[in-house]
């Protein structure tokens, strides 16, 4: 089977690799294509990825064959599956986005407020061009998507690939298994009730053996502030809840606070990886990638990451999942950006939500999960407007619209502030159409 990889040159592609090489089940990728317009970036992964092969082949591993190519018409045909994982802008507009949010008193941070939709501005144009183009190249192919913001970048893309396009996020899935060491439970042995949209979920039940253990564990203050997500919004404020929030709502509930602390991990990031890319290899892969996980979201925490979060195994083992179920028709649920359809009363049927859905070789269909919190509807409505605003800026190119994404923002909340970021942005600047 073959994979395409968009976004090949990318610094988290060796973990997609990795999972490959360790896969045995029938049915599996025996072919990577990696589709980069980077030239340089594309060279350096691909060595650090025949490296990895070197390292782990007398484990037995699975044989997979690594191309690259900066044609994306040709990387298409006859794929399979493809992954797409681009950063439109690269790292330097992700420290722009931080930097001009800032500078304007708002949050930066790459999903989340004002950089999120900037990044999203940028990013979804080239996400519908992909799109059209893999309808056309590889119309039975399966796209997983994981390029940010997540949950908007998969609902542009539905509009040429319907429900062949699905998002996913490792956030969800390591929430769930924080809360399963938390609990004592192997997670593949617990159901999440988990719903809302990218980066912006709630944990609202976690059942196992048909028994909801989250009360007794809301009711632990030692247990419950344990791990990430206890630490960041405290017993107290989570018992209030009822549930557990993904950790992104840590912006939303704190907001001045992470204002105050600043976002400044895109141009952390950029001298990290420039670093990596200078003198690549497996060994400084590891190196900086196990920095990469020791600073994820440093400015919301005050101690260390708990060891047991820096090893990896999230999205690339979703994104595996994901392809067996679909590949071999072996159902199996995961918490995935899928097509709302009657899920969550507080959207359409064809908002893109994250919720628990039911794959297997027809796709992804979302399964019945308890409701957004009282509290989190109008969050979710809201932000679900500034996702439609956003993609419509992109179809449109009208300064307007892209004023609308920004100014409707709960994390923004000023027509003056979002004029100001679409005019002075470096890559947004400019862009847009007055109309």
């Amino acid at each position: 089977m073959k994979l395409v990889i968009l976004g090949g040159g990318g610094f988290r592609v060796p973990l997609v690799y990795r999972a490959l090489l360790a896969d045995r089940s029938p049915g599996r990728v025996t072919e990577v294509v990696l589709h980069d317009l980077d030239t340089t970036r594309l060279a350096a992964v691909r060595g650090v990825l025949a490296e990895l092969a070197a390292d782990m082949s007398d484990t037995g591993s699975n044989a997979v064959s690594v191309t690259a190519s900066t044609d994306l018409d040709e990387a298409l045909r006859g794929a399979g599956f493809v992954f797409s994982a681009i950063r439109v802008g690269g790292l330097d507009g992700r420290a722009a986005d931080e930097s001009v949010a800032a500078g304007c008193g708002v949050l930066g941070q790459e999903t989340v407020g004002a950089g999120g939709v900037a990044y999203g501005l940028r990013t979804v144009p080239v996400a519908l061009d992909i799109a059209r183009r893999i309808s056309v190249h590889a119309p039975e192919a399966w796209v997983i998507n994981f390029t940010n913001p997540a949950g908007m970048v998969t609902e542009a893309m539905s509009a040429y690939l319907g429900n062949r396009v699905i998002g996913i996020c490792d956030s969800p899935v390591g929430l769930g298994r924080r809360v399963a060491r938390a609990v004592g439970a192997d997670l593949e042995d617990a159901w999440l009730d988990y719903a809302g949209l990218n980066h912006l979920g709630w944990l609202r039940g976690v059942h196992v053996h048909g028994r909801d253990v989250l009360p007794e564990l809301l009711a632990d203050t030692e247990r419950l502030e344990s791990f990430e997500e206890g630490k960041l919004f405290g017993a107290e404020w989570l018992r209030t809840l009822g549930a557990i929030p993904n950790e992104y709502l840590h912006y939303y509930y704190f907001t001045r606070e992470a204002v105050e602390s600043g976002a400044s991990r895109g141009a952390f990031l950029r001298e990290q990886q420039k670093q990596f890319y200078a003198a690549p290899s497996l060994e400084s892969w590891e190196r900086t990638r196990l920095e990469r996980e020791q600073t994820y979201m440093a400015e919301t925490r005050d101690d260390e990451r708990d060891t047991n979060d820096l090893d990896g195994g999230g999205y690339e083992q979703v994104a595996l999942k994901l392809m067996h179920a679909i590949a071999s028709d072996k159902r199996t649920t995961l918490i995935l950006n899928v097509p709302n359809k009657t899920t969550l009363s507080c959207v359409d049927a064809d908002a893109i939500v994250e919720v628990p859905s039911l794959v297997d070789a027809n796709g992804a269909r979302p399964v019945a999960v308890s409701q957004v919190p009282d509290e989190g509807v109008g969050l979710v409505t809201a932000l679900k407007v500034v996702e439609r605003a956003t993609i419509q800026a992109a179809i449109s190119g009208e300064r307007a619209h892209a004023v609308k994404a920004l100014a409707l923002h709960p994390l923004v909340d000023s027509v003056t502030v979002a004029r100001k970021i679409v005019d002075t942005h470096p890559l947004l600047s400019g862009t847009f159409r007055p109309r």
